[in-house]
């Protein structure tokens, strides 16, 4: 089953479009984790677990494992949710976009070594930076376009020779040239409700993954009113903090499925 297959069934089967975010940060673990070696994968595991029923998705954030040397936990966490959850796709965010043997390399990572279903993927060193990507039919390709981060206009408003700035000429791009397995999707930020709709405008029903509601501020009805599909759907409205720390007691996990079925109903409300 292809990437995008998995994410459109799993919209239908949870009634969901929310994108669980593994992002472990072991400071914020409760005690009961203090002096445990396996810490990072016990913890995440538990958070999987917990919110599986009501996620479109599972995206674990690379540099929070690579940082603290636990790759070893992230290719058992992957391996995790494809056995106990099977049929919800995991996205490694990694953010990568190299030349040559180079990118050949980053997508065998994502794909061969951690058995992730989809990679984001950093556009602007240009398609043959992406293609050994985009070759795996099979798998998706996150495309950063619109970013949610303060920062995000410095290069991606900057206007290119159409006088288009040049988030939607990557969403042109993608939609019109690069998508032809059809197993793409685009970055764009909660925080721009306004550019939400713009990119969807061009990009007809490529599936979005929306960060930045909850701790980055996004609006949750702005998101899904400027950028859902036609059906409702479209989206991977992603969430890390809210959910994996919503409470640093013995009942983390009860309470990280507690926040990511509100944010499932929040959405659900506005589609």
């Amino acid at each position: 089953m292809t990437f995008i297959t998995a994410l459109k069934q799993r919209w239908t089967q949870a009634n969901s479009l929310v994108c669980v975010g593994l992002d472990p940060e072991p400071a914020k673990f409760p005690a009961r984790f203090n002096g445990d070696p396996d810490a990072v994968f016990n913890f995440c595991r538990e958070i999987v677990d917990a919110t599986a029923q009501y996620a479109c998705a599972f995206k674990p954030q690379i540099a929070h494992f690579a940082a603290l040397g636990a790759e070893d936990a992230l290719q058992r966490l992957v391996a995790h949710i494809h056995a106990a959850h099977p049929g919800i796709p995991v996205i490694l965010d990694s953010k990568r976009g190299d030349i040559g043997s180079t990118a050949q390399h980053y997508a065998s990572e994502a794909f061969d070594r951690y058995g992730a279903d989809a990679v984001t993927a950093n556009p602007y060193l240009g398609r043959d930076s992406l293609q050994p990507f985009l070759d795996r039919a099979d798998r998706g390709v996150v495309i950063l376009c619109r970013t949610s981060n303060p920062g995000a206009g410095d290069l991606q408003d900057l206007v290119v020779a159409d006088g288009r700035p040049l988030y939607q000429h990557v969403a042109e791009k993608v939609a019109r040239e690069w998508n032809s397995h059809g197993n793409c999707a685009l970055v764009v930020g909660a925080t721009w409700p306004q550019q939400l709709r713009e990119v969807r405008a061009i990009v007809g029903d490529v599936p979005f993954l929306v960060p930045g509601v909850g701790a980055q501020g996004g609006d949750v009805e702005a998101v899904v009113s400027n950028a859902k599909t036609a059906d409702g759907t479209g989206l991977m409205v992603s969430s890390s903090r809210a959910i994996l720390y919503a409470s640093s007691a013995d009942d983390f996990a009860d309470a990280a499925a507690r926040a990511a079925r509100d944010l499932r109903d929040e959405i659900n409300r506005h589609r």
